[in-house]
């Protein structure tokens, strides 16, 4: 897209800004910020076609089957499959917006480098991850709280941190929740699972260096990630991403002159909105509107770490 009008100190040639590289060069930054919104954590299966602010999508999911016991005599009774409706709406709209000067001759991404646009994009990512975390935890089923206060020494804090995700992989065994589970906590739990000799080394129970891909560790099934936008009252928080869509778009970067200015205003919105999905044979929503309550396949927990 040019310039328009075309400044008058612009050569000819040079006036063209091409909004698809910004939106590249955001993206190639903004996502891996992420650890709720991460493709860990979430699905994007129904993201579809954003527009604007209050956009809405339709999930028609399937509610499983009964099983029948089969003879020649009775035969087979036939049932309607049976679909529950579930809204996924477009709630949230952040944004970026800069000046930038000359701006047929900023790199692009030595634009998006600077110091300034570089706290823009993680502000963005922040308040995302904060809104999907959140969004998740308010459906997720309650455990126990953790209490590690009795604990002194660091190990045995650790230790009892990871006594309470495998009661958690029970709990999503029970549910039949499939493999490829994830673990979110927050950076105090994180501080002491490291001491617990099977996160130190968790070629023991699950996948060696894990550590080195800027995840917590790979153990006993689940990818174990740590986050500084961990809900109110929840300082472990186990699932699937099955459980979780997410649906975001960055609309295409917009550029104008700013008056007065030998400068232009590039600014770009991001939407995006996310739900709890159900499962076949678990819990359903009340309404297509409401969230999934008590979802089977996420657990939560507090940790007590003071008497």
């Amino acid at each position: 897209m040019a310039i328009t009008p075309i400044p008058a100190y612009a050569h000819a040639g040079t006036h063209a800004f091409v909004p698809t590289e910004w939106s590249n060069e955001l993206l190639t930054q903004f996502d891996p910020l992420l650890v709720w919104a991460s493709p860990l954590v979430v699905n994007t299966d129904y993201e579809g076609d954003i527009t604007a602010q209050g956009d809405r999508m339709v999930v028609n999911g399937l509610i499983r089957p009964n099983v029948g016991k089969y003879n020649d005599v009775a035969g087979m009774t036939i049932e309607d499959l049976k679909t529950v409706e579930q809204y996924v709406d477009i709630t949230e709209a952040d944004y970026v917006a800069f000046y930038v000067r000359d701006i047929e001759k900023v790199q692009v991404a030595g634009a998006l480098a600077a110091p300034a646009s570089l706290e823009s994009i993680r502000a963005l990512a922040a308040s995302t991850d904060a809104f999907v975390g959140t969004t998740i935890a308010a459906s997720a089923t309650g455990l126990p709280q953790v209490d590690v206060s009795g604990q002194a020494d660091s190990r045995d804090k650790g230790e009892a941190l990871l006594e309470a995700i495998f009661d958690m992989m029970e709990k999503l065994d029970t549910g039949k929740v499939p493999d490829g589970r994830y673990v979110v906590v927050g950076p105090r739990a994180k501080r002491y699972l490291l001491r617990a000799p099977d996160i130190a080394n968790a070629a023991a129970l699950g996948e060696g260096g894990a550590t080195a891909i800027g995840v917590v560790a790979a153990l006993a099934g689940f990818t174990v990630l740590s986050t500084t936008a961990m809900p109110a009252g929840v300082d472990i928080l186990a699932g699937h991403r099955a459980f979780t869509t997410f649906a975001s778009q960055f609309t295409s970067f917009r550029e104008q002159p700013v008056e007065k200015f030998r400068r232009n205003q590039i600014d770009a919105l991001h939407l995006y909105g996310a739900r709890v999905l159900s499962f076949p044979g678990g819990k359903q929503p009340t309404t297509p509107a409401a969230a999934v309550q008590g979802s089977e396949g996420l657990v939560k927990a507090a940790v007590k770490w003071t008497a």
